[in-house]
């Protein structure tokens, strides 16, 4: 069956393994509107189960969810613009509604700071309303001229938090705060590791005082921005007045900051995780975490796979028994090409002789007494695979990042599909000289720069450097 042919190399062809996997695994499709998508089924369960455990933490950090509209008046952007240089957002103006032209366009939002920021000055008046932590997940749209499925669409799914604060001191407490959640998130939930770090001036978010982000880096020597956490200072208070009176009873405009990551995410695990049998899908947001595959149509197998998957289910696990009447290959092959984390397969051998193997997705496979295949045995295999994951990620990211010394070493590494780690003056004139020499941008630079002194010097200019900074080609 067509369906079922080999898929194209990772490693020799990964533009076209990486269409195909998200094509057959039945992650997502092309929408009618270019740039946009349909997440279908299976990839629309994957990103509820990476919401749900990072909103518990966005929670514990102390934010409450809101929704605010899609549609933000033309003259709040506006605004914006006059007040924040390099602001150039690849915005959808809506002209005519009901049959009728409306008296002011209206924007299809590409972040909410403007139309939070609007309210954030009605419900603040006081130092006693402050900090003020809200988050909010939803649909956002950027024109995009080169849309890929998940890394880059004209619209998208995210979340985005906005905060106020009292002191400078405490926003940028909630900036370094969140950077870290999202980084841990990652490595926790989608066994991801990322580079955390400041972005440049010239990458920073139009507006913002600074901007940081966490990088992760991509099989294919590309780098994948997976989150950004801006400390926006009140560049955007001054201009929305957003104030408040402090214990001093003098009147202050408010600290703010905003975060956000999106469905962006999920392309990093097709990336990071897939090989040329499909996906892999960390155990901790799998739709199904166990699949239990019925390798005949015996009614006592049938009824036992049955049973066990909804034992598991009530202990907690997302379980599913493939009932199919297939061939038991195709089952497995399902399962690879789905990336789900274990595969138990049962059939009347195995009932009889009270003995089955765990196999997971990484070729591990464990054997074990069937009759005593409780939740408290899978999720301990599961958080083995977890690990497992990380630590090759980790191997891989290690690997790929090079530290150069030189303008020639530097070419070379971005030429090899690698990252380079080098010390740089930081200046924007020399990021330029850069990119157009190698395709290469800055991702970030390293939150600790302890080992620079007044005698390194820039990899590239050999002026003074400043910081460490990794640049890499990037999605």
């Amino acid at each position: 069956m067509a369906k079922y042919k080999k898929l194209p190399s990772l490693s020799e062809n990964p533009t076209d393994w990486y269409q195909e996997v998200v094509a057959r695994a039945q992650l997502a499709e092309h929408a009618p509107v270019k740039g946009c998508m349909v997440m279908l089924p299976y990839g629309n369960a994957i990103w509820e189960n990476i919401k749900g455990n990072l909103n518990s933490l966005i929670e514990d950090h102390g934010a409450e969810n809101v929704c605010f509209p899609l549609l933000i008046p033309y003259s709040y952007l506006s605004r914006e613009k006059e007040h924040v240089e390099g602001f150039s957002p690849e915005i959808a103006v809506v002209t005519h509604a009901g049959g009728e032209k409306l008296p002011e366009p209206l924007v299809v939002r590409p972040t909410s700071e403007t139309i939070i920021h609007e309210s954030m000055k009605r419900w603040i008046t006081s130092y006693r309303d402050l900090p003020l932590k809200i988050n909010q997940w939803a649909n956002v749209m950027r024109w995009e001229k080169h849309p890929r499925l998940f890394l880059r669409t004209s619209e998208f799914f995210w979340q985005e938090g906005h905060t106020a604060h009292a002191t400078e001191e405490e926003a940028r407490a909630e900036v370094a705060e969140m950077t870290v959640i999202y980084h841990d998130f990652c490595e926790d939930y989608l066994a991801v590791p990322t580079l955390m770090g400041r972005k440049s001036e010239k990458e920073k978010f139009a507006g913002a005082v600074e901007s940081y982000s966490i990088e992760g880096l991509m099989p294919d020597g590309r780098a994948l921005q997976m989150g950004t956490i801006h400390y926006l200072g009140t560049n955007f208070s001054k201009m929305a007045n957003v104030c408040f009176v402090g214990e001093d009873n003098a009147e202050h405009f408010v600290e703010m900051t905003s975060w956000g990551v999106s469905t962006r995410l999920i392309g990093a695990i097709i990336m990071v995780h897939g090989d040329d049998k499909g996906l892999k899908i960390p155990p901790r947001i799998a739709p199904t975490q166990v699949q239990i595959v019925a390798v005949s149509q015996d009614e006592k197998v049938i009824e036992y796979c049955k049973d066990l998957a909804a034992k598991l289910k009530k202990a907690g696990l997302r379980a599913k028994a493939d009932l199919r009447d297939v061939r038991p290959g195709v089952k497995y092959n399902d399962s690879e090409l789905r990336g789900i984390p274990m595969c138990v397969a049962i059939g009347a051998k195995e009932i009889a002789e009270d003995t089955v193997d765990l196999k997971l997705r990484d070729g591990v496979a464990k054997s074990c007494v069937l009759s005593e295949l409780t939740d408290e045995v899978i999720r301990a295999e599961l958080d083995e695979y977890h690990e497992r994951l990380l630590s090759a990620a980790k191997e891989q990211l290690n690997r790929m990042v090079r530290k150069v010394t030189s303008q020639d070493a530097l070419k070379q590494a971005i030429q090899d599909g690698d990252m380079a780690e080098m010390m740089w003056c930081n200046e924007t004139e020399c990021e330029l000289q850069i990119k157009e020499a190698t395709g290469a941008s800055s991702r970030n630079m390293p939150l600790d720069d302890t080992a620079i002194d007044e005698h390194c010097k820039c990899a590239w200019c050999g002026k003074p450097a400043r910081k460490f900074a990794y640049f890499a080609k990037a999605y």
